[in-house]
């Protein structure tokens, strides 16, 4: 009646089905060029400027880079490595956007919490302090250190050594300026975190920032450190690196696995972050775990 035959309803699903095999394999191919493409990318970097992200985690990095592509209005990844390979300000600008700078001043209170009650006690047994914060960021959380220890009356005794792979990032670390903004945010985090004084006695205001005590500068060794292809450059009390492995594969996490370990002093103490753990990691038999919540460890003799 309506024109339609069995064999005629036969065609149409073969013909639908041709039409989704090639939808398929377009995308797999597409697929594919991207995986060449990022490839082709990660060597490019690698060999010109010395950064490796050749095993970070491909889902991770695609997304970090599709990011970039959208920021900077570029077309394609193969776009992407030409601009970097020939710019340096654009491979700042990709490391800044690569490295999700997600940070605030007490950020996981917990942890500070727990720093208190289970660290300070074996810290102030030291006649010197020395503490690596790996992957510092912008610096709020490093200096949340600085104003924890004063407070503990081991600010005198601790060097921190804060480092990053992003010289944009440590750059502005070491100006220890905020938007005065966030600084209501900083100081609800810093009483939840076990805070023991005025929040405000720590930054001045100025215009629209805060400008952190020169105090808490002091204390800080800013420098530049890829934790991806340098060695340990001293031996640590405690080695914070939190929140930098979840983007790494399993290959690259227990290489910085390793350069953690080597870099921690007896009975040192690791923290990584909550969600980031030491196991199946090659080293995790090498650790005692003092907040399995939080994420801290601590090596054994």
């Amino acid at each position: 009646m309506y024109g339609y035959t069995k064999n005629s309803v036969k065609m149409r699903g073969f013909t639908g089905y041709l039409q989704n095999s090639s939808q398929l394999i377009q995308q797999a191919s597409a697929k594919k060029l991207e995986d060449i493409e990022i490839d082709l990318l990660c060597e490019g970097i690698f060999r010109h400027y010395g950064f490796d992200f050749r095993q970070y985690a491909r889902a991770s990095l695609a997304r970090r880079i599709q990011s970039f592509m959208e920021l900077e209005n570029i077309n394609s990844i193969s776009d992407v490595q030409n601009k970097i390979l020939h710019s340096q300000q654009v491979m700042e600008r990709f490391l800044l956007n690569l490295s999700v700078n997600v940070t605030s001043m007490f950020r996981d209170v917990g942890m500070y919490l727990a720093f208190r009650k289970k660290i300070v006690p074996v810290l102030h047994t030291y006649p010197s302090i020395r503490i690596w914060h790996a992957g510092c960021s912008t610096g709020e959380e490093v200096y949340s250190l600085a104003i924890l220890l004063q407070e503990e009356q081991l600010a005198d005794k601790a060097t921190i050594y804060a480092t990053d792979i992003n010289e944009v990032a440590i750059k502005k670390a070491k100006e220890g300026i905020f938007p005065l903004q966030v600084m209501q945010t900083y100081t609800t985090n810093y009483l939840k975190a076990g805070g023991k004084k005025e929040f405000s006695r720590y930054y001045t205001a100025k215009y629209d920032h805060a400008i952190l005590a020169p105090e808490l500068r002091n204390k800080i060794v800013f420098a530049k450190h890829n934790l991806v292809t340098d060695s340990s450059f001293n031996e640590f009390t405690v080695i914070f690196c939190r929140n930098v492995m979840i983007y790494f594969n399993e290959t690259l996490r227990s290489r910085v696995h390793h350069l953690l370990y080597n870099s921690l002093c007896r009975f040192g103490t690791l923290i990584l972050g909550h969600q980031e753990t030491i196991n199946l990691t090659p080293t995790r038999l090498q650790y005692k775990t003092l907040d399995e919540q939080y994420s801290i460890f601590q090596k054994r003799a």
